[in-house]
């Protein structure tokens, strides 16, 4: 189930330490640009889904899971492998089907005819990213299995707790839950995933270019990713992290992310609103932002433009609205418009 990207033997330029000649403000920008570049090379193998590839990046630099969901064939899984080959770390997938068990994806014990002991048979989540793909095809109980695993960063196995190695980013891909064979995920494990994106069709000159390039690759319907270069190492992604949770972040800008998820449990046409961990992942997300758009500090912008992602699968329609029509999106986007967002 493990895949691990071929080495392309390219010289990884690592993030440079700061020092008394090399200020915090050299190694921010040169944290910036190496996102920067990762975000051109994985829009080499995934064309026309630039904010969503922006997302993922997102959720990367902030230390967050990401849920995909789309519709088959839009390239969710392409994207994901994508970003497996240009990280230089391990990378695993499991492929949720509806008779998959959670010992499938934790691992379980093992009795060895041998040493006549039982020994303990790791999962495919003892990595850096894990693609669970098309989790909602597998039932609540084998879906609970990645609760313990992608808030505390371990697995429980035999009463062990087993830490696996970081960075970890879970990477879910989901098809829309009104398709044939599919479970709703439980709210709790929606809470654990930083940010939910929406995978659309492309414009027609995106696919035009899809095709084109698609109808040229050896294999079949697939877009290539092994042209890809490989510029991220595991310690790289600690790095941009770390730069990212540093980032100057003033208070009014604080107050703003807490004041939009405070704001859903009262609004209009929000059966259930967002808890405290969407606060914290807004300000996450906005520092992952400013680093990834260059910036020195955070803006308010920068809280907004992640706002969607971060609360969308975090609060519910009112069962009225939700007969007129209208989507969970629409409302969050009324909240944004009219919350009062700093003047800095």
């Amino acid at each position: 189930m493990s895949e691990t990207p071929e080495n392309d033997n390219l010289p990884v330029q690592e993030i440079p330490a700061a020092t008394p000649s090399n200020p915090q403000a050299q190694q921010r920008q040169r944290a910036s640009q190496l996102a920067q570049a990762l975000r051109a090379e994985l829009r080499k193998a995934v064309i026309g889904q630039s904010a969503v590839i922006d997302d993922v990046l997102t959720a990367l630099i902030a230390g967050g899971h990401v849920l995909v969901e789309g519709v088959p064939g839009l390239g969710k899984t392409l994207l994901v492998r994508a970003l497996a080959r240009c990280f230089g770390g391990e990378f695993a997938r499991i492929q949720f089907t509806p008779d998959l068990m959670p010992s499938d994806v934790t691992g379980h014990a093992v009795y060895d005819m041998q040493s006549e002991q039982f020994k303990l048979r790791k999962g495919p989540v003892f990595t850096n990213l894990l693609l669970a793909d098309e989790i909602n095809r597998a039932p609540a109980k084998t879906q609970a299995a990645l609760l313990e695993v992608m808030q505390e960063r371990q697995v429980t196995l035999e009463g062990r707790a087993l830490p696996v190695q970081l960075p970890f980013m879970v990477l879910a891909t989901m098809n829309p839950i009104e398709q044939e064979g599919t479970y709703p995920l439980p709210e709790a494990e929606l809470d654990r995933f930083m940010l939910k994106l929406r995978m659309d069709y492309p414009q027609q000159d995106e696919e035009l270019n899809m095709v084109r390039q698609v109808t040229r690759s050896a294999k079949a319907d697939m877009l290539e990713v092994s042209p890809l270069r490989t510029l991220l190492q595991a310690k790289d992604v600690l790095a941009l992290q770390k730069i990212a949770s540093d980032l100057p972040l003033d208070e009014q800008v604080l107050d703003y992310a807490v004041r939009l998820a405070r704001a859903t449990r009262s609004w209009p046409g929000l059966a259930m609103g967002a808890g405290p961990r969407a606060s914290i992942a807004l300000v996450r997300g906005a520092r992952a932002r400013a680093l990834l758009r260059g910036g020195d500090f955070v803006l308010p912008d920068d809280i907004k433009s992640c706002a969607l992602a971060v609360l969308r699968h975090r609060v519910r329609l009112a069962p009225e609205l939700d007969i007129e029509g209208l989507s969970v999106d629409q409302v969050l986007q009324q909240l944004l418009d009219q919350v009062p967002a700093p003047r800095l």
